[in-house]
């Protein structure tokens, strides 16, 4: 059984706490179950409306009013008992840095969980054309794969290329649909829209979970309130949409906390619906 860092440990002991203090300003830790889940922030920031897709002048000055909004670049590290497994590798300007406050080096990683094969998601993957985790499974879905080595993408080929010995791809499940999980307590779920191929991971421990949304949302300031919203990222938007109202739906009503690459810090909370229609987020503490 791998050794987990005396965090999760000391964290096991204080029951009636599920977060830990953060090591860094760009790192926050919330149990589920035996599972240790690290946000690892490369950037907080505010991004502009002008990326949003549908939105109209009302939900603009409704919900951003400065034409601005928080958003992140983040990527999340999970310790199980058997493993430690990355999902997403941001940019890799402060993963290893990230990784290091709490203890972990690139060499310990396991397993590479990827959402999809946009540069910011893909960019810690390789450094100077070197494989930074050279320990590591690759768990790619296959429709993300098939997407990208149709097209001329440099970075996604040089990334498949320098791990194609550790590749393993899988095909994402249907939300609510038992599948044999990838890793223990880790099932892919398809969410496509942003990308052909974009997964989240359900993460279970002791039947607790969490849901690793990935890019499910860019803009929480107005795809919360107005899920109908894409932004100019999205390779298919109308699937985007849809991807983003079923699992909001889902959540919400299965009471599942969430954590996303671009949600500002903590980057991880609870959803509900809302009295209007929409969600809202509400962030852990």
């Amino acid at each position: 059984m791998k050794k987990i860092c005396i965090a999760l440990c000391i964290s096991l002991l204080l029951f009636n706490s599920k977060t830990i203090a953060q090591e860094t300003p760009d790192v926050y830790t919330y149990i589920i179950g035996d599972f240790m889940i690290s946000l690892l922030s490369e950037s907080q920031r505010e991004a502009n409306t002008g990326i949003l897709v549908g939105a109209t002048e009302e939900m603009i000055a409704t919900c951003a009013p400065q034409g601005t909004f928080p958003n992140a670049m983040n990527a999340f590290l999970v310790q199980t008992p058997e493993h430690n497994i990355l999902f997403d590798t941001g940019l890799g300007q402060k993963l290893f840095a990230n990784l290091e406050s709490l203890g972990i080096t690139a060499e310990e990683v396991d397993a590479v969980c990827i959402t999809h094969m946009h540069g910011d998601h893909i960019g810690g993957m390789l450094q100077y054309e070197k494989v930074m985790f050279p320990n590591a499974d690759i768990y790619l879905p296959q429709p993300e794969y098939d997407y990208w080595m149709s097209m001329e993408a440099k970075q996604a080929h040089q990334v498949i290329e320098a791990y194609k010995d550790r590749l393993k791809l899988f095909a994402p499940q249907a939300l609510d649909t038992p599948a044999e999980p990838l890793l223990p307590g880790v099932q892919g779920i398809a969410a496509y829209g942003h990308t052909p191929g974009h997964t989240l991971f359900l993460l279970d421990s002791d039947g607790e979970q969490l849901l690793i949304w990935a890019d499910l949302t860019h803009a929480m300031a107005l795809q919360m309130p107005y899920p109908e919203v894409a932004v100019t990222y999205d390779v298919n938007p109308t699937d985007a949409i849809a991807s983003r109202q079923a699992v909001l739906r889902y959540v919400a009503e299965k009471k599942i906390p969430i954590a996303g690459m671009h949600i500002a810090y903590p980057g991880m909370g609870k959803v509900e619906k809302h009295a209007t229609g929409g969600y809202r987020f509400i962030p852990f503490k």
